[in-house]
């Protein structure tokens, strides 16, 4: 039994890839107990994919996957799915993103679980959502919800360039936070009415989220024209620069009247304040591509680590664009407990982003091998080494 805000709490994960085993991640980070059910064999398709060519290092199944107890069973056969029937009467939580017609066929659907325990809480994630002509329809974040949503082609540098990939997990894990408080949100309620039920949530509608401001804009009748490249950006002083090392950083001076002047004597360049070009903001965004290129040849003149203390002293809000090498490097991730150290092993893992005071999380724990608690987790659950045995013999259960 571990200590935290939902020790006692019992999750079955029975989902893949990220963005369902990524709600439960968070709850093991607060105290779940968390029970990963996978197929006999290779497990979850989510431990093949090594992100390094010519590596089998499961880096990315590391950090989903933490915390966790896998438990092997083969929900196809019937005494795997008497198996989890058994388990359901003492989970809390039931955590799936299988496609709705793959639940149809395991017998895993939410009606089918809720009627063994109604005080269950049924965690669904699905792609395009429970209704509607597509809601049997499969899908990953880099379709539905980085395409669909209209993100994948507003970061393009131009209308003319080629849409920009999204990157592992991208979508994946906003989504499972999102699952996250849903779930936690049908706990609550629960603790009022003493039932369970169904908290869902898709990718589509998170990307619609992480995409709300121009698809609000869109929703008020408005066409959203494609944004224009940086040189032509509405606001020279909300636009990235490159230094003189080839170094990027991007610029938010969003509080002119208050940071220009200021800003302005940082970089040596008090004489644009008399520049009429410049001289208020409806100039300055009328004239911002000429301010731009001004600023891309004073950004020029000096390396990011010259720039970075001038830009601070002057109390402009900026940030340096980091490779994925340096974001893991960051002192400051470290420093806030984003990144924490593996209480079982070497290496670090990224840790769900949010605390709440008071409450410390659970030391993460590496994640496991295929079927490496199976007999552990039956036998808590009442089974018997004979009974383990034939389940075993039978090919239904991996240990």
């Amino acid at each position: 039994m571990t200590d935290g805000i939902f020790a006692g709490l019992r999750v079955i994960d029975c989902a893949s890839w990220i963005a369902g085993p990524a709600a439960a991640t968070i709850l093991s980070d607060f105290g779940a107990e968390v029970i990963k059910i996978e197929p006999p064999g290779a497990g979850d398709p989510w431990r093949a994919s090594p992100p390094v060519p010519g590596k089998t290092v499961d880096y990315w199944w590391q950090l989903t996957a933490r915390n966790k107890r896998s438990l092997a069973i083969d929900l196809k056969h019937p005494e795997g799915l008497a198996v989890l029937h058994r388990l359901l009467g003492t989970t809390d939580v039931f955590i799936t993103n299988f496609p709705l017609p793959v639940r149809a066929r395991l017998k895993i659907a939410a009606a089918d679980l809720l009627a063994i325990n109604p005080r269950l809480v049924y965690g669904s994630m699905t792609a395009y959502g429970e209704t509607g002509e597509e809601a049997d329809r499969t899908g990953f974040d880099a379709t539905a919800y980085w395409a669909r949503s209209g993100l994948m082609d507003m970061v393009t540098a131009t209308a003319e360039t080629e849409p920009a990939r999204s990157m592992p997990g991208m979508g994946d894990h906003p989504t499972g936070t999102a699952l996250y408080a849903a779930i936690v949100t049908a706990l609550y309620r629960r603790e009022k009415t003493g039932l369970g039920g169904v908290a869902q949530t898709s990718l589509l509608q998170n990307g619609l989220w992480a995409n709300g401001c121009f698809v609000q804009t869109r929703l008020f009748g408005e066409h959203v024209v494609h944004r224009p490249p940086r040189t032509e950006a509405p606001s020279a002083l909300a636009n990235h620069y490159r230094c003189r090392d080839g170094r990027w950083f991007l610029m938010a001076l969003h509080n002119e009247a208050r940071q220009l002047a200021s800003f302005l004597k940082a970089i040596e360049a008090e004489h644009l304040a008399q520049d009429p070009r410049f001289a208020t903001a409806p100039e300055r965004r009328a004239n911002a591509r000429a301010l731009t290129a001004i600023l891309d040849d004073i950004f020029a003149r000096r390396d990011l680590a010259e720039w970075r203390p001038i830009l601070e002293k002057a109390g402009v809000t900026f940030g340096a664009v980091f490779s994925v090498n340096e974001a893991a490097d960051d002192r400051q991730a470290r420093e806030i407990g984003a990144l924490v150290p593996f209480a079982d092993g070497a290496g670090l893992t990224v840790s769900s982003p949010f605390d709440l005071d008071g409450a410390t999380k659970v030391a993460a724990r590496r994640a496991p091998a295929v079927g490496q608690h199976s007999e552990p987790v039956l036998h808590d659950a009442g089974y018997t080494a004979d009974e383990i045995a034939r389940l075993k013999a039978l090919g239904v259960l991996q240990s």
